[in-house]
């Protein structure tokens, strides 16, 4: 017994800690009252937008929409007003984010920069990177893409093995990134380099950068994915020389900005709104006399949802206090992405039609697309094994 109850204690104060960490948030008024107007102008410009383009969402790329959102002050509506931002907060950004991914709007284009480039450099930046980027983003006209992931190393990113070493004035690179989503059609990276020596402790020794994708010394090869996309790329650097004022943040802290970064990239809706265009066409199809065990299932769909929606919401709280969520945006992640990855099996448990990638109904095509994607929704933005590490340690079980 007495070996038991100190193992209860520490049982109940991680239960704790990690209820803690989800405290409900509503969405304040102010940032609610943007909703009616957001659906508004989507259901206007989206009017006849087909159900197969709005499956692909967030990988959907239009940079005629991306320009439309930014003349609305609807991107960058984090970052201050000297530096295009409209100072809306995290909670408007949510509302605004939630409606595009529900709507299946093609948000690809400005999407990375708006979620984690922009409010990194904000962050990180000095008064000159963001005098520089900021504005650009904030009008939904410059793109961004993350160098993390390398051959070998995945999402193990304190094996990466791109370096940036001192040249003069400057940095020359030399490296590989993969896995790279939207690098084919944008503008800069935000790499993670090792600038520090190969023999420091895993997680020091790396620098963030801002690397201009037009230098001499790049090349990007997309990737085909199984739907015949190409949203993934390699970047292979090939001694490409950066000016001194392309690094972000402090030399040697890119483990620390990346920390930060990332709870920006994980703990958003995107996480478990991506299939959202299935739930849609599945619902149609069964139509309004469900059997018995459509409407259970469907209804369990509802409550996983409205779940994952309040997590992702305590969340944005936190990083809306200045907060560093690291592991509470993992579980989102993480229970995110499996109920993404569940709604293409589930629809074909319920329903008798098969995925096709042409011809066939709206929800056969919806379906077929998202088949082939959801593998990938446990890739982007970290594996299962690399999340549940970081929910480990922020659990103190590791």
């Amino acid at each position: 017994m007495r070996m038991i109850l100190p193992l209860l204690h520490v049982q109940s104060s991680r239960a704790f800690m990690a209820i803690n960490e989800f405290t409900y948030s509503g969405i304040p008024a102010e940032a609610e009252a943007l909703r009616a107007e957001v659906r508004e102008f989507l259901a206007h410009t989206l009017a006849d937008y087909p159900p197969a383009l709005r499956a692909q969402s967030w990988m959907g790329f239009d940079a005629s929409f991306s320009k439309a959102l930014g003349a609305k002050g609807w991107l960058g509506m984090a970052l201050p007003r000297e530096y295009g931002g409209t100072q809306a907060g995290f909670f408007a950004r949510y509302v605004v984010s939630e409606e595009l991914l529900a709507a299946g709007a093609p948000v690809s284009a400005h999407w990375i920069a708006d979620r984690q480039s922009g409010p990194l450099i904000n962050k990180f930046g000095t008064h000159a990177q963001r005098d520089r980027y900021s504005p650009a983003i904030c009008r939904g006209e410059s793109y961004f893409c993350i160098g993390m992931s390398e051959p070998g190393s995945g999402s193990d990113l304190a094996s990466i093995r791109s370096t940036a070493v001192r040249d003069g004035e400057g940095w020359r690179v030399n490296g590989q990134k993969v896995w790279t989503t939207n690098a084919h059609h944008s503008h800069y990276m935000i790499a993670l380099l090792r600038t520090g020596d190969k023999q420091t402790a895993r997680h020091e020794g790396m620098s963030q950068f801002i690397v201009d994708l037009r230098l001499p010394g790049i090349t990007v090869r997309p990737i085909r994915d199984l739907a015949g996309g190409e949203h993934f790329n390699e970047v292979f650097f090939d001694d490409v020389y950066l000016a001194d004022d392309a690094l972000i943040g402090s030399e040697g802290k890119g483990w620390e900005q990346v920390t930060a970064e990332l709870a920006f990239e994980r703990s958003g809706p995107e996480r478990f709104l991506s299939s959202m265009a299935l739930i849609k066409t599945m619902i149609d199809a069964i139509g309004t006399q469900p059997d018995a065990l459509q409407a259970a299932e469907v209804g369990r769909l509802a409550a996983r949802l409205a779940t994952l929606r309040n997590m992702s919401l305590a969340v944005t709280a936190q990083l809306a206090s200045g907060g560093q969520p690291a592991w509470a945006a993992s579980c989102v992640k993480d229970l995110g992405n499996a109920f993404e990855q569940d709604i293409p099996e589930l629809a074909q448990r319920l329903l008798d039609i098969e995925p096709r990638q042409h011809g066939g109904s709206d929800h056969a095509q919806v379906l077929a697309y998202l088949t082939q994607m959801a593998p990938s929704f446990s890739l982007r933005g970290g594996t299962r094994e690399i999340l549940r590490g970081i929910i480990a340690r922020g659990l103190g079980l590791r």
